[in-house]
C-alpha cells in the first residue's frame, strides 16, 4: 500500500504539491467538489463513479489533513456530513486546469469514458 511521504523527505515545493494532490483520486475529487460546491458523502462518492468506499474515505481523510477539503457535520438525526473546498482547495482549481490544458493538447480523450466534470471542466474551452 502507498505510504505517503513524511515532511523531511520532500526536498522542494513542487514534490510537496504533487504530494498533496497529484494522485489518482485527490484532483478528481478536487474538481468535483469545484463543480458541485458542497456534497454528501454519497453524493460525492456516485460523483466519482468507480472509487470503493475505503479510498474515497482515506483521499477525504488526507484532503482533510491538508486543509484542502472542509468537513462539516451537523447535529442532526440521522447525522449529515457535507463536504466542500477550502480557500486553499480552492486555490489549486486554476493550476489542475492548467494542467488539463496542457494535457489536452497531447491525450487523445475517449470521450465516453470522460467524468463527467472532465467534460465540463474550463480547460476546453
Amino acid at each position: 500500500m502507498y505510504q505517503r511521504k513524511i515532511e523531511k523527505d520532500i526536498r522542494c515545493p513542487l514534490e510537496y504539491g504533487l504530494e498533496i494532490f497529484g494522485g489518482k483520486w485527490a484532483s478528481r475529487i478536487i474538481c468535483v467538489l469545484a463543480e458541485k460546491e458542497t456534497l454528501r458523502y454519497s453524493e460525492l462518492r456516485r460523483e466519482m463513479g468507480n472509487i470503493t468506499d475505503a479510498v474515497l474515505a482515506a483521499s477525504l481523510k488526507q484532503l482533510i489533513s491538508d486543509e484542502i477539503v472542509a468537513r462539516k457535520s451537523y447535529d442532526e438525526i440521522p447525522p449529515r456530513v457535507e463536504y466542500s473546498l477550502t480557500e486553499r482547495g480552492k486555490s489549486v482549481v486554476p493550476i489542475l486546469q492548467s494542467i488539463c490544458r496542457w494535457a489536452g493538447a497531447f491525450h487523445k480523450e475517449d470521450y465516453e469514458n470522460t467524468m463527467i466534470q472532465c467534460r465540463k471542466c474550463d480547460y476546453r474551452n
